[in-house]
């Protein structure tokens, strides 16, 4: 998403603030709320990345990291940002058995590539490989910034309509005006958060599929991170959902279909798309790779 389309987000976001504001407290209220704004708005575009790997309990893998699975996806992390002609990435991981990834970061120059022990345990090599290339091409797309500065002004939102239950004002309708606050201003920085999510998804499997150069590998992943993302609760992202967004696949709850409040498109139809792009590269599936053992014990494409 282009800078135009990321500051019209921010406006409308800020917008939504100052409104919850309004029904707070009123203009005063509202007046708060957009200062407040202001300076969030101002903060997240320089420090968003920060806040959202540290809120997600990020640490990033060391140069001379001792575990073999971690050396491997940051080289073979490398390899593929140096492949689609990007900056070298800041590479982190998060200690959940949740399979699961995200990029995030104001443009290419300041990215940073996340996954989680749950995903490089479960994949194979070149599914994650797969799943990296994805991310990157968020990177590439720019689209980290809007995915980044979304995920915390949206839950700057959902707390401040969460305050309205104790300081609602009676006169704008009392305890059932703030419950209302309570349930729509969340809703509404979701459907914001919606309206960024399905098209640009369904754009960085392509690209992705293109950096790693075959989309059965990242369709086979997102068949293991659907299941595993199903069976498995990533606390982080439950007490933080304004950032399921910026995950491949949503941490937090498997819905099926492109319904109107999920963040992601249904996996099926992304795999559906990935397999006709395999078909239109003229790539055969190479075996099973749903069936082939973790990326620590094969030989990948960059080993």
């Amino acid at each position: 998403m282009g800078t135009i389309k990321t500051f019209m987000l921010l406006a409308a976001l800020t917008a939504l603030f100052m409104a919850v504001g309004y029904l707070v407290g009123g203009a005063v209220g509202m007046a708060i709320a957009f200062g407040v704004a202001v300076v969030m708005n101002a903060f997240s575009y320089w420090n968003a990345d920060k806040i959202v790997l540290r809120m997600q309990g990020a640490r990033e893998v060391a140069e001379d990291e001792r575990s073999p699975v971690l050396r491997t996806f940051a080289s073979d992390t490398k390899a593929l940002a140096e492949h689609a002609g990007l900056p070298q990435p800041r590479i982190y991981v998060i200690d959940t058995p949740q399979p699961n990834a995200f990029a995030t970061g104001r443009d290419p120059n300041h990215a940073a590539v996340c996954a989680t022990m749950g995903l490089l345990n479960m994949l194979t090599r070149e599914e994650v490989a797969g799943v990296m290339a994805h991310e990157l091409s968020h990177v590439q797309h720019r689209d980290t910034l809007t995915m980044t500065v979304t995920a915390t002004i949206a839950g700057a939102i959902g707390m401040l309509a969460n305050f309205a239950i104790f300081f609602g004002n009676r006169e704008r309708g009392g305890i059932l005006g703030a419950i209302a606050i309570m349930i729509f201003a969340p809703m509404a920085a979701g459907l914001v958060q919606m309206a960024i999510s399905r098209s640009r998804e369904y754009e960085a499997d392509r690209r992705g599929a293109e950096i790693c150069g075959n989309p059965h590998w990242l369709a086979s992943a997102l068949q293991k991170i659907d299941r595993g993302a199903r069976a498995t609760v990533n606390q982080r992202a439950e007490d933080n959902p304004a950032m399921a967004h910026m995950y491949i696949m949503n941490p937090l709850a498997g819905r099926k279909g492109d319904n109107l409040f999920s963040t992601h498109p249904a996996t099926a139809n992304r795999i559906e798309a990935l397999r006709k792009l395999a078909t239109e590269m003229n790539i055969a599936p190479s075996g099973n790779l749903a069936a082939a053992e973790p990326a620590d014990h094969r030989a990948g494409p960059w080993g």
